[in-house]
């Protein structure tokens, strides 16, 4: 057994080293360890890259259950794959980070990590100590980083430069989506949504509604709340300076449901008796319900034809069977809670907004709830052929927003895209490189190639010359030219500045830190010990 490259002494001169791990555990040591997770990240970077950019392809997922889903999203991709490789799993996580955190640069992240263990592997092989390399990488990714913020710029001063600004940012995001064809309109509504926020992320204040029907450019922003439902028969259809009251609460015990339970009269004289105790608990409920003084009452469960009567009666707008993600949002951006109970009526708030009416959005009747309270709410109506593709237009859409809402609110600055700031961040750990002396000044270098294979992937995609490209790129940066990059429709290099291509700092920040720890993480290891199956018990047991 070899450990460390020399050969290991078996005790007591037997011819065999003892294990410690139980039966049917295995352990993979030194290089193997190393070359199996090496191969894992790779194949997964492999898997993911060809989404990259503004000409990346689409993936089908198919599921279990046959449905499929159609996406070039990196996050959503990764979430649905079975992995057996730790390695593998790493990059799997810094994706769904990178998604939690930002909400775009899933697939660049995993990329820039998978490109980062491919230049480790070589020099792995030159026989240089993984902690070499990481010490190599964590300098070169210092450089970098300082680069990167040498290059930013903050435009929030000027609300107009910014606004213009926010919407070439928003066209980046959307132009490797499948709403590029009618990115300028998206990006536009994008941008609209997240100002209404005013410096919140809270993105739970924007609705995404997906209605088949239509084409994506029929899509649009609604000020106020949509809701999915119709109004109850003999309600009003209009109500103004609504006063509303969102509830959970059972309102369908006005017949006997006894479950579980046996109940014996002697008469039927006495289930009549029964099913009027039940009819005056609820129409007494009813009343509690309207002391409140609310003209709008909202329940996420069934409203039965006795209380919606009563509602009707008092003047009251019923709308029942509001799903959970309705009223929670409802309450939001009314500004009031969901209640259960109704004994205290002073201390529930009503939620306000102008007007509530039933609108028709194609065949389809929505709610529309004007002038709410929380005036940043807005709902997104998004149209489209099928459900496929309105579930990634909501995905695409959902990334714009996060990033454009993390740029309003928390960190302005942007750079260049298109391979910019890649080439410019690789130019600077050249140059930190070539004053370094020893081994450590190889992974530098090897970084600095990690980096510009980005831009490469990204030309690979569009069926142009990577080589030729990124060559020249790096002739450019060398000389401080760091506006010039890919100009992918012309399949040339070109000024970026002029061509409008922006990226959000943060995001780029992010994805350097996060694809340098988790390379980090991989190459450190040289052991990986599986821990036994567990067994299946035989239930007739058989043997």
């Amino acid at each position: 057994m070899q450990s460390g490259g020399g050969a290991q002494m078996a005790p007591f001169g037997m011819g065999v080293v003892p294990s410690v791990l139980s039966e049917g555990a295995h352990e993979e040591k030194g290089e193997t360890a190393q070359m199996s997770n090496f191969i894992g990240a790779i194949a997964v970077t492999d898997l993911v890259k060809t989404t990259l950019g503004p000409k990346g392809m689409d993936k089908i997922l198919q599921s279990q259950s046959g449905s499929i889903m159609v996406t070039n999203d990196g996050a959503t991709i990764l979430r649905s794959l079975l992995i057996d490789n730790p390695a593998a799993k790493v990059l799997i996580e810094i994706s769904k980070t990178q998604d939690d955190e930002i909400g775009d640069g899933t697939t660049s992240v995993c990329c820039f990590a998978g490109e980062l263990l491919r230049e480790a592997e070589k020099l792995l092989l030159l026989h240089l100590h993984p902690q070499t390399v990481v010490s190599g990488y964590r300098k070169a990714a210092r450089a970098a980083l300082a680069k990167l913020e040498a290059l930013a710029v903050d435009h929030k001063s000027d609300r107009e430069k910014f606004r213009a600004e926010l919407v070439k940012l928003a066209c980046t995001t959307l132009s490797s989506k499948v709403l590029a064809q009618s990115k300028q309109q998206f990006a536009e509504l994008a941008v609209d949504a997240v100002l209404r926020l005013e410096g919140s992320t809270n993105l739970d204040l924007v609705q995404i509604i997906k209605l088949p029907g239509g084409s994506m450019r029929d899509s649009w922003l609604e000020p106020g709340f949509l809701l999915q439902k119709k109004l109850g028969v003999g309600q009003p259809k209009v109500m103004k300076d609504a006063k509303i009251l969102v509830a959970n609460t059972a309102m369908d015990t006005d017949k006997v449901k006894i479950y579980g339970a046996r109940v014996r009269v002697d008469s039927l004289t006495r289930v009549a008796e029964i099913e009027k105790a039940e009819q005056a608990k609820m129409l007494a409920k009813c009343e509690r319900i309207a002391a409140h003084g609310c003209n709008v009452f909202v329940n996420r469960q069934l409203i039965y034809n006795r209380p919606e009567q009563f509602f009707s009666s008092k003047g009251i707008m019923a709308i029942e069977h509001a799903d959970f993600d309705g009223v929670e949002r409802l309450a939001l951006v009314t500004g009031t809670s969901i209640v259960s109970t109704f004994d205290d009526p002073g201390s529930v708030e009503l939620g306000r907004c102008d007007k509530i009416e039933e609108i028709m959005i194609g065949e389809q009747t929505v709610l529309r709830f004007s002038g709410c309270s929380a005036g940043a709410a807005c709902s997104v109506v998004l149209r489209g052929a099928n459900s496929q593709l309105l579930d990634e237009a909501e995905r695409s859409l959902h990334d714009a927003l996060c990033v454009l809402s993390q740029t309003a609110a928390v960190e302005s600055r942007m750079v260049l895209g298109a391979g910019c700031a890649e080439l410019a961040m690789a130019s600077a750990v050249d140059e930190a490189a070539a004053q370094e002396q020893g081994k450590i000044a190889l992974a530098m270098d090897a970084f600095a190639r990690a980096l510009r294979a980005l831009p490469g992937i990204i030309a690979d995609n569009a069926g142009l010359d990577a080589a030729e490209l990124v060559g020249t790129l790096k002739a450019h940066h060398a000389r401080g030219e760091h506006h010039m990059g890919l100009d992918i429709e012309k399949g040339v290099v070109g000024d970026v500045q002029a061509l409008g291509i922006t990226e959000s700092f943060k995001l780029k920040y992010a994805m350097v830190n996060s694809a340098v720890e988790a390379a980090e993480m991989v190459i450190r290891v040289d052991d990986v010990i599986k821990a036994a199956p567990r067994k299946r018990e035989d239930p007739y047991g058989r043997h």
